[in-house]
């Protein structure tokens, strides 16, 4: 029970700025880098549709697999090009704060990389 307390006290100190709605907000995001992974999203979006009617259609199994791979690797590298922005702005911004934002920032980070490489 105690765990969903600490991680709140975390992303508390994680250096992402929090919004007026409650919600958190990114400290800083290049205008480039969220446009092209809009446009990445919606070509994504687009091929899991794709998928949907593969399968609808009751496609040959491995070319479904196929496309499926290729869904996994397009979100990967969105993930990775959000990763570096969040490196960039608000993991920059957090450790040049202060070892208390600091060291928020190294468990969020710590964490975000485990679930990113699984």
């Amino acid at each position: 029970m105690n765990e969903p307390v600490q991680q709140m006290e975390t992303e508390a100190h994680a250096g992402c700025g929090a919004a007026q709605d409650g919600g958190r907000r990114s400290t800083g995001c290049d205008p480039e880098i969220k446009q092209r992974s809009l446009r990445r999203l919606r070509r994504i979006e687009g091929q899991v549709r794709g998928l949907q009617k593969m399968i609808e259609e009751e496609r040959y199994c491995a070319d479904i697999l196929t496309q499926i791979s290729s869904v996994q690797e397009a979100l990967r590298a969105v993930g990775r090009e959000l990763m570096r922005n969040h490196l960039k702005h608000c993991a920059t911004e957090a450790i040049r704060a202060g070892e208390s934002e600091a060291e928020g920032m190294y468990d969020e980070l710590i964490d975000l990389i485990y679930k990113h490489n699984r």
